[in-house]
């Protein structure tokens, strides 16, 4: 009953921060359309905001373990790893791909990371892909290819920096997913997803220049800005590291895959983006590869999934 419980729980957890992530995708496209805001200012925003406020709440309600992560070096090692190596890059690379084409386009793009991710499980598994695993690949390169050209190699649809920062956001999931799941059970969501926020917003505005970024935003620009900080960050990174927690990386990248359809329809109902039917074959075909790789054979193979993370 209590593994059940557990599996419920992530399950929502997960789903819950997937649409919030949605949410926040879209709102990033709107103060970039409409505002000419820089992706590295809103990024170091984003994880700065979020940080400090979630730092404050570890160490009021979790002085312990929010003290004891540092005193084990090797924890404290992979906490720096992962805020740098992986919320800095997810964040910043995802964001700077919407800047360059749409919440949507961006999202589904980026979606490609779970089957980075299973092309690691095979390698570290010493095996090759199964059946379903190499469609997943086909189909993955394929959706790519749809939304970059529409079919037709001859012409680029996608502009060059959309494609590049939407594939690098890929590989930015698949590390995202994978460098937090051995600390995330020892020491809780809040405090690893607390210190990543802050450690990677810190390291990031050291190396911009903030005041230089910054755009003068009315109200409707802060809205926006304050649903990518407070609810597609501090809100839904903390409730999908929790659902990583409890169901493991492996399950939850494939929950998750309900983001693109709320960027979508953010993007397409709210921002007016509009999509013609080769992006949709290309989201068809990207998320399926989700679908394929959800299904695990066995339980050895989700074994070897998620002690890979």
């Amino acid at each position: 009953m209590q593994v059940m419980s557990q599996s419920l729980r992530g399950t929502i957890c997960t789903l819950a921060g997937a649409v919030l992530w949605g949410c926040s995708g879209a709102c990033g496209q709107y103060v970039f359309t409409n505002y000419g805001v820089d992706s590295g200012w809103l990024t170091a925003v984003r994880m700065l905001g979020a940080g400090i406020v979630l730092t404050l709440f570890i160490l009021i309600k979790q002085p312990g373990k929010a003290a004891g992560i540092w005193k084990v070096k090797g924890d404290a090692l992979q906490v720096v790893i992962f805020a740098v190596f992986g919320l800095l890059f997810c964040q910043y690379s995802y964001l700077t791909a919407i800047s360059y084409s749409n919440a949507g386009t961006a999202t589904v793009l980026q979606y490609l990371g779970p089957v980075l991710i299973m092309v690691l499980v095979c390698a570290f598994s010493r095996r090759f892909p199964t059946l379903r695993e190499t469609a997943a690949v086909i189909l993955a390169v394929l959706g790519t290819f749809f939304l970059a050209t529409h079919g037709n190699p001859a012409n680029m649809i996608l502009t060059k920096q959309g494609l590049a920062w939407g594939l690098i956001s890929a590989v930015s999931l698949a590390c995202y997913t994978m460098l937090p799941a051995k600390i995330i059970p020892r020491w809780g969501s809040l405090v690893v997803t607390g210190y990543g926020m802050l450690i990677g917003g810190v390291v990031l505005a050291a190396f911009l220049n903030m005041r230089r970024l910054f755009v003068p935003l009315d109200a409707k620009g802060w809205l926006a800005v304050g649903g990518v900080v407070i609810l597609g960050t501090l809100v839904a990174y903390t409730l999908y590291l929790q659902g990583v927690g409890d169901i493991g990386p492996v399950k939850a990248s494939m929950l998750a895959s309900v983001e693109p359809v709320a960027a979508t329809f953010l993007s397409v109902f709210w921002l007016g983006s509009s999509f013609e039917l080769m992006d949709l074959a290309g989201f068809a075909c990207i998320m399926a590869t989700v679908f394929l790789l959800t299904q695990h054979r066995d339980g050895k193979e989700h074994e070897a999934g998620s002690s890979s993370r």
